[in-house]
C-alpha cells in the first residue's frame, strides 16, 4: 500500500516547520519582503501550509476555505519576475534542507516546487 507524500514525510507538523523556515527567510529578503507589506504574514503562512498539505494528499481545509488554488490568478497582483523565483526557491530550499525526509519523497517535492515557481513567473 503506497501513503502519500503528506504521509510520508510526517504530516502536518512537517509542511509547519517548511512553511515557517521559508517565512523567516521571506522576512528578512529585501525583495520579497516588499510583497507582503500591509498583509497578514500569519494568513500567508496558514494558507500556504493548508495549500502545500492538501496538495500532498493531507487535509482539504484549504479548499474548504479558500476554493479551487488558482495560483496563477492569486499571484497576478504581484511582480514576480526571476530574481523573484529565484529568491522564492532559495528560501524554499533553505527551509527545506532543515527538514528530515526520505530522498525520494524530497526530490517530488523539489520538482513540484520548482515548477510552480516557473509558472508563477508573470514579468521579465
Amino acid at each position: 500500500m503506497e501513503s502519500t507524500l503528506f504521509e510520508a514525510v510526517g504530516g502536518e507538523e512537517f509542511f509547519v516547520k517548511l512553511v515557517d523556515g521559508f517565512y523567516q527567510g521571506i522576512e528578512t529578503d529585501e525583495v520579497l519582503s516588499l510583497m507582503y507589506q500591509g498583509h497578514d504574514l500569519v494568513q500567508a503562512r496558514r494558507h500556504l501550509t493548508l495549500f502545500l498539505q492538501q496538495y500532498w494528499g493531507g487535509p482539504t481545509t484549504y479548499q474548504s476555505e479558500r476554493g479551487h488554488p488558482r495560483l496563477r490568478m492569486r499571484h497576478m497582483p504581484f511582480v514576480i519576475d526571476p530574481d523573484a523565483r529565484d529568491r522564492w526557491l532559495d528560501h524554499m530550499q533553505a527551509s527545506l534542507e532543515q527538514l528530515e525526509m526520505p530522498l525520494t519523497a524530497r526530490e517530488e517535492l523539489w520538482n513540484y516546487l520548482v515548477a510552480a515557481a516557473n509558472s508563477l513567473v508573470n514579468s521579465e
